[in-house]
């Protein structure tokens, strides 16, 4: 490999510690996440709470790196700061550990260190330490993305256990896009109209939400498993049936042509920018009219409620006893079906 090789893709020696891993780190780095605290470059941030706080990991393997709407660095700070915001947490602090393999161009790692730097702004997060591993060629595929974050509690008791006979459930845009835009990344699909991942930062959705005073029961991004996970994991935990109208979800018709074509369900799959809400009855015009005032929110919809126990689905579908921990899915023609948790791995490194 000859010099102007070595200057342009990541070498085993940007992970030995010595100047190289220097350079790395001040010049793409620290250029790029530049704050007071991660310039102190301790072992450890030293940081400053008041009151309660939400502390949320996750990793980002996502195939293809780039994609549709977005990219590996745009996921990874928008899906943790997404995390933080579903608990009403205002995002505060995140770390970002990285893992190299040998030979991934620098001038990638420079656009996706960029992405991120422009996602943190939307949130006023700041990016306070991190690590950096560079593995032998064959040992990764490209990159993958660690991050971790902390936020300050501003709405307490948002929980997946707090859902009541009543509430309002609520979806803030259109379903599925992420899971689609990626399968239509691996597969190379060209479709006439322009698809791409809902990928983006939810927190100033949800911080107007809270500044509306809206009283938010449940809150969670519908990630991997889709609408259809997220509905099923509420139900179970809070004990309730959720009864949902198949035509009040809002998809798109390029999703819906994918589905079709491979034979998925939009409720299945994955979103990186749509998050679920659950809400008192008397709660639920107020918190639309917020969502569908800001950003990607226009087709925020009322997908259903929750209703009491022994809530009976047509008899063809479903047997006359407790529907508890049950979701409920009613078809335009008047049927009834449960939508259940989806089965096996449908996308697997969606993020």
């Amino acid at each position: 490999m000859n010099s102007v090789t070595n200057d342009k893709v990541i070498q085993l020696s940007h992970g030995g510690g010595g100047k190289e891993m220097n350079r790395l780190i001040k010049d793409i780095f620290f250029n790029a996440f530049d704050n007071a605290i991660l310039q102190n470059e301790e072992d450890a941030a030293v940081l400053h709470f008041d009151g309660n706080i939400a502390f949320t990991t996750d990793s980002f393997t996502v195939a293809p790196i780039f994609f549709a709407g977005g990219d590996i660095g745009k996921l990874a700070v928008a899906g943790t700061v997404n995390d933080l915001a579903m608990m009403g947490a205002e995002p505060q602090y995140l770390s970002c550990s990285v893992i190299i393999e040998e030979g991934f161009e620098i001038e990638k790692l420079k656009t996706i260190v960029a992405s991120m730097a422009r996602e943190l702004k939307k949130s006023n997060t700041r990016i306070v330490c991190g690590d950096t591993k560079v593995v032998p060629k064959g040992c990764a595929d490209g990159l993958f993305i660690n991050t971790s974050g902390v936020g300050r509690i501003l709405k307490p008791k948002i929980s997946v256990k707090n859902l009541e006979a009543g509430d309002c459930i609520i979806v803030s845009r259109d379903i599925g896009r992420h899971g689609a835009a990626i399968l239509m990344a691996r597969e190379g699909l060209a479709l006439e109209s322009e698809l791409s991942s809902d990928c983006a930062n939810l927190w100033p959705i949800v911080e107007q939400l809270i500044a509306a005073n809206v009283d938010i029961h449940a809150m969670r991004d519908a990630t991997r498993g889709g609408l259809s996970a997220v509905l099923n994991e509420w139900a179970k935990a809070s004990n309730v049936c959720i009864e949902v109208k198949e035509e009040a979800v809002p998809v798109s018709d390029e999703v819906k042509g994918l589905c079709e074509l491979y034979g998925f369900e939009p409720f299945d799959l994955a979103n990186e920018g749509t998050f679920i809400v659950a809400v008192p009855d008397d709660n639920a015009e107020k918190a639309l009219s917020v969502m569908q005032q800001f950003c990607h929110c226009q087709s925020a919809s009322i997908i259903g409620q929750v209703t009491a126990d022994k809530v009976t689905a047509d008899s063809n579908n479903a047997k006359e006893n407790s529907q508890q921990g049950k979701v409920i899915l009613h078809t335009p023609w008047g049927s009834a079906r449960y939508l259940d948790v989806p089965q096996g791995e449908l996308l697997p490194r969606i993020c």
